[in-house]
């Protein structure tokens, strides 16, 4: 009977430590994959959202992707607020450069824009009208200058309505810090 009891006792401790070595390994590469799956994409007409991906970047390890408009906004600050109010009130999508990573092979794309007249700056509105978001993770941020992300956040909701989206970011110029960055990442449950 001892014998029979010691069997089956050393049988289920085999048992444990195998679970525990398997889930360990799927915990592994579950993180893997997170890294390997994760794209961030950004729109930046002065610096500013570029530098807050490049710190997603870095807290990620995920990929970078810049948007690109076909056609170079003007460089004059009045030039661009006129242009960008004129695309919203119009809803012009302007062409966009293909980006240098596709789309498809990511699970979690973040996408960043600066806020343009309360909402997302077009060449970000003409990438999600363009691509096809279905079973995949949005993490919206944007970068302002002193009125929020207003409906920046809604807006992108509308675009990409068969994606998952998390909670945004939002940051006054390039205020963004690491540690508060990374709160918001941990927060999202990626």
């Amino acid at each position: 009977m001892k014998k029979i009891l010691s069997v089956f006792i050393v049988a289920i401790l085999i048992v444990l430590i195998g679970l525990y070595q398997y889930s360990k390994v799927e915990a592994k590469k579950s993180e893997a994959e997170m890294t390997h799956n994760i794209l961030i994409t950004y729109y930046s007409y002065s610096g500013n959202t570029k530098a807050v991906a490049e710190k997603i970047q870095k807290l990620t390890g995920g990929d970078l992707a810049e948007i690109v408009p076909v056609k170079p906004y003007p460089t004059g600050y009045n030039d661009v607020v006129s242009l960008a109010k004129t695309e919203k009130e119009q809803n012009i999508m302007p062409e966009i450069k293909p980006l240098n990573k596709d789309v498809k092979d990511y699970d979690v794309i973040f996408v960043g824009t600066p806020v343009w007249w309360y909402t997302m700056a077009s060449p970000v509105k003409t990438f999600l009208a363009n691509n096809n978001f279905e079973g995949k993770i949005i993490v919206p941020f944007c970068t302002h200058g002193g009125g929020g992300e207003s409906a920046t956040f809604t807006d992108m909701k509308k675009l990409a309505p068969k994606a998952e989206i998390k909670n945004g970011y939002s940051t006054y110029e390039r205020t963004a810090n690491e540690k508060d960055a990374e709160k918001w990442i941990k927060s999202l449950d990626l």
